[in-house]
């Protein structure tokens, strides 16, 4: 694996730029997760032209999109790149990123994010976040249903020293300790690296998986894909998410038990039901490319081995 690249931490009055990447955002919701933002002390810069565009189902055009993620990356006042959804697209914009500051910056995102953080943890080594967007995660508050978990971003995004302990509120389905390097995302995302040059090499990770509106034999098929694609071999431990609107016929399998059929015998940690990604409970913020501990007793425990910031 790469060394990590640890991007500054986060500092009050900070500025944030927030980008749409993937698909189109509501201007309410975007308001209202900008608010939060200033609430928390940040500086949040938005380009309501680009934010708020709108072609087919994308947040405007390609051209448009890769151009503000560019500029977010060059702009030596923006501190912090927040995504403000997920939706599809980001994959258009991978092949234009050829050059990144060696400087990293905070990416702050998830679901379809996904595809950017692998990428740019594969080819340039970014530590970057799995985490809270501002129009789907902000915009409901700290603690709230479908919200965010505030300490957990708090810790990720401006701790430089030490460790962490992030509660996963889960349940064991494998029991074991393991420690790794955090990598993963959303499912759907993970699976569609296979065969590009940034597909995620997961040789000694703890690997969060996470996604969304899957029936059971759809999660089944991505896991497997993974797995005879040789990504859970290498793994020391899985956190899963808790995978809502993925309910099967009545008195079929359940999420849970794919899970447990496909995972168990690789003999690893497995903790179900952490609230990551796509969760209608306050999300957690994940460090991804930093070294980790999990435990899968209990509700289950990931301990931040490492500080994802560097002053």
């Amino acid at each position: 694996m790469h060394p990590a690249q640890k991007p500054s931490a986060l500092r009050p009055g900070d500025g944030i730029r927030v980008l749409s990447l993937a698909s189109p955002v509501q201007e309410e919701l975007l308001q209202a997760g900008v608010k939060e933002l200033s609430a928390l002390g940040y500086k949040p810069w938005v380009d309501r032209e680009q934010a708020l565009a709108h072609e087919s189902f994308f947040a405007g055009s390609h051209d448009g999109r890769v151009n503000q993620l560019r500029s977010a990356l060059r702009d030596p006042e923006t501190r912090a790149i927040f995504c403000s959804r997920g939706g599809y697209g980001t994959n258009y914009l991978l092949e234009c990123l050829t050059e990144v500051p060696k400087t990293p910056k905070i990416l702050l995102g998830a679901s379809d994010i996904t595809s950017l953080q692998i990428f740019l943890w594969q080819e340039f080594g970014w530590v970057t976040f799995y985490g809270p967007m501002v129009a789907t995660n902000f915009n409901r508050g700290p603690g709230a249903s479908h919200g965010y978990d505030r300490e957990s971003l708090r810790k990720a995004l401006t701790q430089t020293q030490g460790g962490a302990s992030l509660d996963l509120h889960g349940e064991p389905l494998v029991e074991g300790r393991a420690e790794g390097v955090l990598l993963g995302g959303c499912l759907t995302l993970i699976e569609t690296s296979l065969g590009t040059p940034w597909e995620l090499d997961t040789t000694g990770a703890i690997l969060a998986l996470e996604d969304r509106a899957m029936k059971p034999y759809q999660i089944d098929r991505a896991v497997m894909h993974l797995k005879q694609a040789g990504k859970l071999k290498g793994v020391t431990g899985i956190v899963l998410g808790d995978f809502p609107e993925c309910e099967g016929p009545a008195g079929g399998e359940t999420v849970k038990d794919v899970a447990r059929r496909v995972l168990e015998p690789l003999g690893v940690p497995v903790v179900w039901g952490a609230p990551i990604g796509h969760t209608s409970r306050a999300m957690l913020t994940l460090p991804l490319g930093i070294r980790a501990a999990l435990s899968s007793e209990g509700g289950g425990m990931l301990k931040i081995l490492e500080p994802a910031c560097v002053p």
